[in-house]
């Protein structure tokens, strides 16, 4: 039997009360996926700033794949046009790729819940990083 810990970076923002407790959430976990939303690049810093050196520091030999979700929203006129206004833009593909490389997980995947599209990729290679260590 295996664990995935699916870490989702929005839900997390603003809850330091959970510094502590989180940790227990890594135990026994054989892969950890780190999602951020392609739509918030305040999310994907935090993956760089905060999840993934949290992560590495509690369990530096589990596996770790990076994800960007809401994928749909990329191209989705209001979300662009809301981001213009702050002057930023989604995520892009290439990135996610770079981040992965530049913090060492072992992948970057990208999906969404909404139209399922890549989300079996995301679970096969979640289970494939698994497999491999």
């Amino acid at each position: 039997m295996y664990c995935i810990i699916i870490f989702v970076v929005k839900w997390l923002i603003g809850q330091e009360g959970y510094d502590r407790l989180r940790p227990f959430s890594y135990f026994k976990a054989d892969v950890i996926l780190v999602c951020f939303s392609v739509t918030s690049p305040a999310s994907f810093q935090n993956v760089k700033e905060k999840w993934f050196s949290e992560i590495h520091h509690h369990c530096p030999e589990i596996p770790c794949l990076i994800v960007g979700t809401q994928i749909e929203l990329r191209s989705d006129p209001f979300v662009v046009e809301g981001l213009s206004r702050q002057k930023m833009r989604p995520i892009t593909s290439m990135q996610g790729e770079r981040l992965f490389r530049e913090l060492g997980a072992i992948k970057y995947v990208e999906c969404s819940a909404l139209t399922q599209k890549g989300l079996k990729t995301v679970f096969d290679e979640a289970i494939i990083a698994v497999l491999d260590t």
